[in-house]
């Protein structure tokens, strides 16, 4: 009996330790609601929207194109329907020339090699309004395009095309065949390209390539190698330095693109020579240092001006190049290149009425066409990025 007494003692009195225990292990169970003051989430490996670093004399990732930063860019073309927001056109051949039309909404836009040229809009399919025989040896073809500064009215257009003799100044009246109205620009081995600008004071101003002759660009007698003024049924336009001649500058070599100026000067585009160039041409003055240029030769091609910008396509560097031109043929702030590898390679660029920026791509012609290049795009003029000056 006083060994069962003694047993139940003890079991008690383990009872009581467990007891004990549990409570302390409650007690460490316990948890605050919020974390410490001195708490810090640790750091994540994913990649993390917002700004990115930049080292000086380091380019930063160009922003994305077709959408507002920090979204996602569209998914990829699927045949010619591309959801890109700012792709106007779609399959097109090489785009020589772009001209936007008065109301903003649409463009006229010449292919390089077929001669075609096709009126675009968004939401529509291009639809061809004339065909012109050319010539694609020696960067010849279909280059040039501009529309009649009175568009509103007779709905004229003209085009630089080059045939198997010879490089021409085309005129295309609603309705009627395209009918030369500048001939005898001569054609030669390379460099026959051409580029054309309505000029607002009623002329039409015409860039010649050299045809690989530096001797012709220097040729007063020559119409290569030359920034002309004519009026719309080919002639000089009035007001020219040289009564009765239509040259008014001399000393271009491969133009691809012209744009207008302040002061009735022009800015000219050249790939001649041992690097690219930008000029800004004055009539009556021989075309001389360039204002800007390329030694890496990154293919600069059209050109759009607004007060206070230029802005350059680059075929070769797939990219475009801002400038902001200052007093007395200098440039202020720093020059940038932007859009780099967002569509390819850029040819020709035009600005709208309403200030968006159009841009076509040569991405058949030595690129990495995508299933819905060629294209033709409208954007807002872009801004960013950096570019020392060469």
């Amino acid at each position: 009996m006083a060994a069962t007494s003694e047993r139940i003692r003890r079991l008690r009195a383990v009872l009581g330790v467990l007891v004990a225990s549990g409570a302390l292990l409650v007690g460490c169970a316990q948890f605050p609601d919020q974390h410490p003051t001195n708490w810090r989430e640790q750091p994540s490996l994913e990649p993390q929207a917002g700004p990115q670093p930049s080292v000086e004399g380091q380019e930063p990732p160009p922003p994305e194109q077709g959408s507002d930063p920090g979204q996602q860019q569209p998914p990829p073309p699927e045949g010619c329907a591309d959801p890109d927001t700012a792709v106007v056109a779609t399959c097109l051949a090489p785009v020589g020339a772009v001209a936007v039309l008065p109301d903003g909404q649409g463009a006229l836009v010449a292919e390089r090699d077929t001669g075609r040229i096709l009126r675009v809009q968004q939401d529509a399919e291009p639809l061809e309004i004339a065909r012109i025989p050319v010539d694609t040896a020696g960067g010849g073809g279909l280059t040039g395009l501009a529309l009649s500064p009175s568009y509103f009215e007779d709905e004229l257009i003209y085009a630089y095309a080059s045939t198997p003799t010879e490089n021409q100044v085309v005129r295309i009246a609603p309705g009627d065949r395209p009918k030369p109205i500048l001939t005898g620009i001569p054609k030669g081995a390379s460099n026959n390209g051409g580029s054309l600008f309505s000029d607002p004071g009623g002329a039409l101003i015409v860039a010649t390539g050299d045809t690989g002759s530096v001797e012709a660009a220097r040729d007063p007698n020559s119409l290569a190698g030359k920034v002309l003024r004519i009026d719309g049924f080919g002639g000089p336009a009035e007001a020219n330095p040289t009564p009765g001649s239509p040259v008014v500058s001399s000393g271009l070599a491969s133009p691809g693109g012209i744009c207008g100026a302040a002061g009735g000067s022009y800015w000219v585009t050249d790939r001649g020579g041992p690097q690219d160039a930008l000029h800004r041409v004055t009539p009556g003055e021989p075309i001389g240092t360039p204002a800007w240029t390329w030694p890496d030769r990154p293919g600069v091609s059209g050109c759009a001006a607004a007060p206070g910008t230029v802005l350059v396509s680059l075929s070769n560097a797939s990219a475009l190049y801002s400038l902001n031109p200052g007093p007395g043929g200098t440039f202020t702030g720093q020059p940038t290149k932007v859009m780099e590898n967002t569509y390819g390679r850029f040819s020709a660029a035009a600005l709208a009425p309403d200030g968006l920026l159009w841009l076509g791509t040569v991405n058949k012609a030595g690129g990495e066409p995508v299933s819905s290049d060629d294209r033709v795009i409208r954007i807002e003029p872009p801004s960013g990025g950096s570019a020392g000056k060469d």
